[in-house]
């Protein structure tokens, strides 16, 4: 039986990698970065921002049984570019104006001329914000970490 390659194109990684980026992204500081960049180019509604509930799954110890979670809060949006890219975006919660934002980023960083540009106004910020975040969050939780021993009685 020939093997199968579960990993995805480069080019899929990439998007995956920003969409995680946008969708994760506090929406006032992507909208802040977005009207940076100046004119907005013109595009349409494919799929107008829709929210809605979707469940959770989790797995018992991190790879064991799957269970449901819990529900959460989520909004998607598709839009089109007048040269027919299409952009999705997936958000938490119910901020119609962070879903909008994020499919239109993900269109524009879909044309490879355009992506360098984007990568570095939108992209790499929020990266870099995001990784200090956690940076600070991880040295909040390490001030806190306790050792325990165990001492052996000698009886």
């Amino acid at each position: 039986m020939p093997a199968t390659d579960t990993t995805a194109p480069a080019d899929t990684q990439a998007r995956q990698r920003w969409m995680s980026v946008l969708a994760k992204a506090p929406a006032d500081r992507l909208a802040a970065l977005w009207s940076d960049l100046g004119d907005s180019p013109d595009w349409s509604y494919l799929r107008r921002p829709e929210t809605g509930m979707i469940m959770l799954r989790g797995r018992a110890g991190g790879s064991g049984q799957r269970f449901n979670l819990g529900e959460m809060t989520m909004t998607r949006c598709s839009v089109r570019l007048p040269d027919g890219r299409v952009g999705h975006g997936y958000v938490a919660g119910r901020r119609q104006d962070h879903a909008t934002t994020a499919a239109l980023v993900d269109a524009l960083m879909q044309d490879e001329a355009a992506r360098p540009a984007l990568e570095a106004a939108i992209i790499e910020p929020l990266t870099l914000e995001a990784d200090a975040k956690r940076a600070i969050a991880a040295r909040k939780a390490a001030a806190t970490k306790v050792d325990f021993f165990t001492m052996v009685r000698g009886e």
